[in-house]
C-alpha cells in the first residue's frame, strides 16, 4: 500500500487567517493514499502542509543570518562574522523529495471524487504552482535539473536504479518549463486574493512566471556578454544570446497582464500621502487591507511565528532578553537617493574636512526616498512610538583643533548626566546584544507589543510576490527590448518611484534598474540572485577591502558635549569600515552555479558537474 506524509502542521491557520481553517489541523501524521483522498478536509490539510514546506529556500525568517550575507546588513550580536567567500552551496536546494511528494499528491488528487471539479482544478493548479517554485528555486542556484514531469519513481531496496536516473535538462528548457506550466496553471486558479496572500491565485502564478522569464531573459543577455561565458558542453549551464529577446517579450507580457488585469486587486496603494515612509512599511508589512502582497509566506499565532522581530528589535524597546542580532549597513542607506541629489551619501564632513553638525540625528537622513524610512531605523527614527536613540559616544573638542572621543558601556552616562552610549549601540565591541552598524532593520520588524517575547514572537509576513515587482520586470523587459511609447520603460519605474516620494527620471540607464531593484525589494531575497543574473556579482562584490561596494560600512552618531559653545548637543557622524565584518565580500566565479553535491552524482551517473566544480 502507498503512503503519502501529510504535512498536517500543528496549529497553522495562516494561510486564509483567524476566519478559515486551511491549515488548522492535527500534528504531523504518516496516512494511507486512501484515508487522505476519501476526506476533502484531510486533502485540504495536506496541501496546506507543502505550502509550509517551502521555508527555507533563499533569505527567510527560520535563518536570520540568511539577511547578512550580502550588501544590506551584517551581524551585531557577539563576536565578528569572519565570512571571506561565498560557499559553493549558497541557498542550494534539490527538493526532489518533496517534488516526489507533489507528484504523488497530484496523482491522488486527479483520481478522488470527494472534490468538486473546480475545486479539483484549483488544488491541482496550487500544487503545480508550488512544484513550478521547487524548480525555480533549484534552477536559480544550479541551473538546469532532471524534470520529471508528473511522474512518481518506486523504489524498493535490491531495485536496479539505473532506470530511474534522469539527465539534467538545459538551463532553458527548466525556465521553460516554469514558464509552460505557470501559463497553463493560471487558468486554473482564482483570481481574488485568498486571506495574506498565502494561497497561489492567477496572479501569482503570472508572478512566477514573469520572474522566471526576466531572469531566464537576462542570463542568456548578459552571461554571453562575459569575456568568458559559463556553461557546460550539454547548455545544462548557458542560455544561448538569442533567446534573450523571446524571455523578454513573454516577461514583459505577462507583467503587464498582472499590472492591467490585477488592478481591481493589487496597485501601487499610496493611502498615506502624508507619510510615505510608513506607507511604504505597511504595503509591504501590514496584512489588513493590504493591496501590495500578491503571494507570501504568513504566519499566524499560535504555533505558526517566527522570530525575527524578537531577535532583531532595539535593545531599548526588546520585551525578552533577545535583541540586536543584526543591522542594516550604510552600504544599503547610501543606496537611497534624496529626493533632490541622486547622490544618496550620508553627508559627514564638508569639503575643508570638518564635521557637519547636526540638530538632530535624524536630519542626515531627512528628504530621503521613503524608502529608507519603511526599510531602515536609522539613528534618531521613531518604532511603536518611541525614538530609537543610537549614540556611539560624545564628541569633545581638544582645544586644538580636534576632536576627542568619549565612550561607554551601553547606556552609560557622565557626571553630567549625559547620556555617552546608548543602551542600543552603536559600539565596536565583541559585546552580545547591542547595535554595531548605528541602523537596525525596520523592514518585517513587527510593531504588534509581544512580537518580542520568546513566549508570542512574531506573524510578520514574508512576501515573495508584489505589485511592485511586476512594474520592475516590465521596466527591465521593456528596456532591453528598446521598447518606447506605452510600453516606454520609464512608464513602469516612476510610478514605484513616484510611491516612494522620489521624482520621476527622464531618461534611463541599466544602473537605474539595478540600484530601483535593490531599494525596493531589500530583505525580500532579490538581490543576491539579481546580482548573479546580471552577472554583476563578482564586479560588485570583488574581494577588494578598497571596493565600497564589496566592504561593508557603519555610520556611528556622536552627541557634542561643548558646554557655551553653538556646537553643543549637536550631533555628527563618523563613517568606518563595518567593525563586525572585517572581511569584504568575495563573489567568485565558480559562485554563479552552487556545486552538485557528491551523493547525487553518486546516485545518478547522468548528472554532470557545473563549471569550476
Amino acid at each position: 500500500m502507498k503512503y503519502i506524509k501529510g504535512y498536517l502542521l500543528l496549529g497553522l491557520t495562516l494561510i486564509l487567517g483567524s476566519c478559515s481553517d486551511f491549515l488548522d489541523r492535527d500534528p504531523d501524521q504518516i496516512l494511507t493514499n486512501d484515508q487522505i483522498f476519501s476526506d476533502a478536509k484531510m486533502i485540504n490539510s495536506v496541501l496546506a502542509g507543502f505550502y509550509g514546506d517551502t521555508e527555507n529556500w533563499g533569505q527567510s525568517f527560520a535563518t536570520p543570518a540568511s539577511f547578512t550575507k550580502v550588501d544590506d546588513g551584517c551581524v551585531t550580536d557577539g563576536g565578528r562574522d569572519n565570512m571571506q567567500e561565498y560557499s559553493d552551496n549558497q541557498w542550494r536546494v534539490y527538493p526532489y523529495k518533496y517534488i516526489r511528494n507533489l507528484n504523488q499528491f497530484l496523482a491522488g488528487l486527479r483520481a478522488t471524487t470527494v472534490l468538486e471539479s473546480t475545486e479539483k482544478l484549483r488544488y491541482e493548479g496550487e500544487i503545480r504552482f508550488l512544484r513550478a517554485w521547487a524548480y525555480f528555486s533549484m534552477c536559480r542556484g544550479l541551473g538546469g535539473v532532471p524534470i520529471v514531469n508528473d511522474n512518481v519513481y518506486e523504489y524498493e531496496a535490491g531495485m536496479d536504479v539505473s532506470g530511474l536516473a534522469v539527465p539534467r535538462s538545459k538551463e532553458s528548457e527548466v525556465y521553460d518549463y516554469i514558464i509552460n506550466e505557470c501559463a497553463t496553471i493560471a487558468d486554473y486558479l482564482p483570481t481574488k486574493p485568498t486571506i495574506n496572500a498565502a494561497r497561489a491565485t492567477r496572479w501569482a502564478a503570472l508572478m512566477l512566471k514573469a520572474r522566471a522569464a526576466v531572469y531566464a531573459g537576462s542570463l542568456a543577455n548578459y552571461n554571453n556578454k562575459m569575456v568568458a561565458p559559463i556553461r557546460t558542453e550539454g547548455n545544462e549551464v548557458g542560455i544561448p544570446a538569442e533567446m534573450a529577446t523571446p524571455y523578454y517579450e513573454t516577461a514583459l507580457e505577462a507583467a503587464k497582464e498582472v499590472i492591467t488585469q490585477a488592478s481591481a486587486y493589487y496597485n501601487l496603494d499610496i493611502t498615506i500621502r502624508n507619510d510615505l515612509g510608513q506607507n511604504f512599511y505597511n504595503a509591504v508589512c501590514v496584512k489588513e487591507n493590504n493591496h501590495e502582497v500578491i503571494w507570501a509566506k504568513d504566519y499566524a499565532y499560535p504555533g505558526a511565528t517566527h522570530g525575527f522581530t524578537q531577535k532583531n528589535i532595539p535593545a531599548s524597546l526588546a520585551e525578552d532578553q533577545e535583541r540586536c542580532y543584526s543591522g542594516a549597513v550604510l552600504n544599503l542607506v547610501e543606496a537611497f537617493e534624496y529626493k533632490d541629489n541622486r547622490d544618496g551619501t550620508i553627508k559627514v564632513k564638508d569639503e575643508s574636512g570638518n564635521y557637519i553638525m547636526y540638530s538632530r540625528p535624524e536630519d542626515a537622513f531627512a528628504n530621503k526616498d521613503a524608502r529608507l524610512w519603511g526599510t531602515v531605523l536609522y539613528p534618531g527614527a521613531k518604532f511603536r512610538g518611541s525614538e530609537v536613540v543610537l549614540q556611539a559616544g560624545q564628541k569633545v573638542p581638544d582645544g586644538n583643533g580636534n576632536w576627542k572621543e568619549i565612550i561607554g558601556k551601553a547606556d552609560s552616562y557622565d557626571d553630567n548626566n549625559r547620556l555617552i552610549t546608548s543602551i542600543n549601540g552603536p559600539m565596536e565591541s565583541n559585546e552580545i546584544r547591542i547595535n554595531k552598524t548605528g541602523f537596525f532593520f525596520r523592514k518585517f520588524l513587527d510593531e504588534t507589543i509581544g512580537a518580542s517575547t520568546n513566549s508570542k514572537m512574531s506573524t510578520m509576513w514574508y512576501p515573495r510576490f508584489r505589485i511592485s515587482e511586476a512594474y520592475m520586470i516590465a521596466c527591465e523587459a521593456a528596456y532591453e527590448l528598446n521598447k518606447t511609447g506605452e510600453d516606454d520603460p520609464l512608464n513602469y519605474i516612476n510610478p514605484v518611484r513616484t510611491r516612494a516620494g522620489i521624482s520621476e527620471l527622464e531618461s534611463i540607464t541599466f544602473e537605474d534598474i539595478v540600484r530601483e531593484y535593490r531599494v525596493e525589494f531589500a530583505l525580500e531575497d532579490h538581490r543576491y540572485w539579481d546580482l548573479k543574473r546580471w552577472r554583476l556579482a563578482h564586479e560588485i562584490w570583488d574581494g577588494n577591502s578598497e571596493n565600497p561596494d564589496a566592504q561593508l560600512y557603519e555610520l556611528f552618531p556622536y552627541q557634542v558635549n561643548d558646554p557655551g559653545s553653538a556646537n553643543d548637543k549637536m550631533w555628527v557622524f563618523d563613517k568606518k569600515k563595518a567593525y563586525m565584518v572585517p572581511y569584504p565580500r568575495y563573489f567568485q566565479m565558480k559562485n554563479y552555479y552552487n556545486f552538485f553535491d557528491n551523493s547525487w552524482l553518486n546516485k545518478n551517473p547522468l548528472l554532470v558537474k557545473n563549471p569550476y566544480q
